[in-house]
């Protein structure tokens, strides 16, 4: 188990784990019901608190940020030290919270997507851990939620008896989300992107080997061009400017200069 810290890259503190300890650390905490907001964060995610200070602030605020892409790892042994060997990939840690959900008794809640893509999900997730115990799940809006609406969320979750809630609404959004909602639900809130799309079978992962040398980016660009050609190719050059600038010590963002964001309310 490896568990040495959160480091600054790029303002953002990640924590240099392994899914060993990060599962253990959301276990724990929904043993005793307690609120924990977690991201797994890649290159998008950095590069979207870099422009956006409010959201450096959320980022900040949750209690695990991991290592999602390669990228991210590699400035965290680059610049830290880290020495991590590999990432902690979001939805590979979505299985393995489940895995340790369903061995714990602990019931989970999914909240992102649509209704068939849940509906599937369900199904795989049951095939492959007969004991993991879904108490319940809840498809997107992708728009503003009232306050209303989020209140009969709450509600709905409380009522459901689940002990970890799994989010996929794609970021900022998740991220907004398990920020605002970390204290009213008092339990382990995880954002995990596409890992619903991926795990239900809808959206295919990137080969192994395009995964371990950072390439996953490549993948996704040609399976959705439309969708993600300005992600990759606008905001990943910047980001190793940002890293070469802190590695030489020539300027480095620091985590405490964002803005705390105005009352707001969930997406959904």
């Amino acid at each position: 188990m490896i568990d040495r810290g959160s480091h600054n890259v790029v303002g953002v503190r990640v924590h240099a784990v392994d899914y060993e300890a990060a599962v253990a650390k959301i276990v724990d905490a929904a043993r005793r019901r307690a609120p924990m907001a977690v991201a797994a964060v890649s290159v998008h995610g950095l590069m979207t608190s870099v422009r956006d200070r409010a959201h450096r602030y959320r980022l900040n605020a949750l209690d695990l940020v991991v290592p999602d892409g390669q990228p991210v790892r590699w400035a965290l042994n680059r610049l830290h030290s880290a020495r991590l060997r590999e990432r902690v990939y979001g939805p590979r840690l979505m299985f393995e919270v489940c895995r340790g959900a369903a061995d714990a008794g602990l019931p989970i809640f999914v909240f992102g997507a649509a209704d068939d893509i849940l509906s599937d999900l369900r199904r795989q997730l049951q095939q492959k851990l007969p004991k993991l115990q879904i108490a319940g799940m809840r498809p997107a809006k992708y728009c503003r939620v009232t306050s209303a609406e989020r209140d009969a969320l709450v509600e709905e979750v409380r009522a459901s008896g689940a002990r970890i809630m799994l989010v996929g609404l794609g970021c900022p959004r998740q991220e907004v989300f398990v920020y605002e909602m970390r204290d009213i639900l008092s339990m382990p809130t995880l954002a995990v992107g596409a890992a619903l799309n991926f795990h239900a079978g809808h959206l295919p992962q990137a080969p192994p080997l395009l995964q371990r040398y950072g390439l996953e980016w490549a993948f996704r660009l040609a399976s959705e061009p439309r969708r993600l050609w300005k992600r990759y190719l606008l905001q990943n050059p910047p980001y190793f400017w940002y890293l070469a600038l802190q590695a030489t010590g020539l300027y480095t963002m620091d985590p405490e200069d964002a803005r705390q964001p105005q009352q707001e309310m969930c997406y959904g």
